[in-house]
């Protein structure tokens, strides 16, 4: 889930196992499901310092796990390490 600075400030989101994610002013940044159902960060959106945005985290490049065209999961053609043996 995305999570946006609506404040003029830094603030910093408390998150589970003690820890704290930094946001700059107008900042973005992704936290889980999970945490943003924590009673602290509830509050910090029920006065409006940030605002959570999509239902789900987004990865860059992705497309829902499938495989992009022409992707086979091998090596680069005409590139990968070769291994040199024998005098030369």
């Amino acid at each position: 889930m995305d999570i946006l600075n609506k404040t003029k400030e830094a603030i910093k989101i408390p998150l589970s196992g003690g820890k704290r994610l930094f946001l700059g002013p107008g900042g973005l940044g992704q936290i889980s499901p999970k945490a943003a159902e924590e009673p602290k960060v509830k509050a910090l959106i029920d006065d409006g310092s940030i605002e959570i945005q999509g239902g789900r985290s987004s990865k860059p490049g992705g497309s829902k796990g499938k495989a992009q065209p022409g992707n086979k999961g091998g090596p680069a053609p005409g590139g990968g390490s070769l291994r040199h043996t024998g005098d030369r």
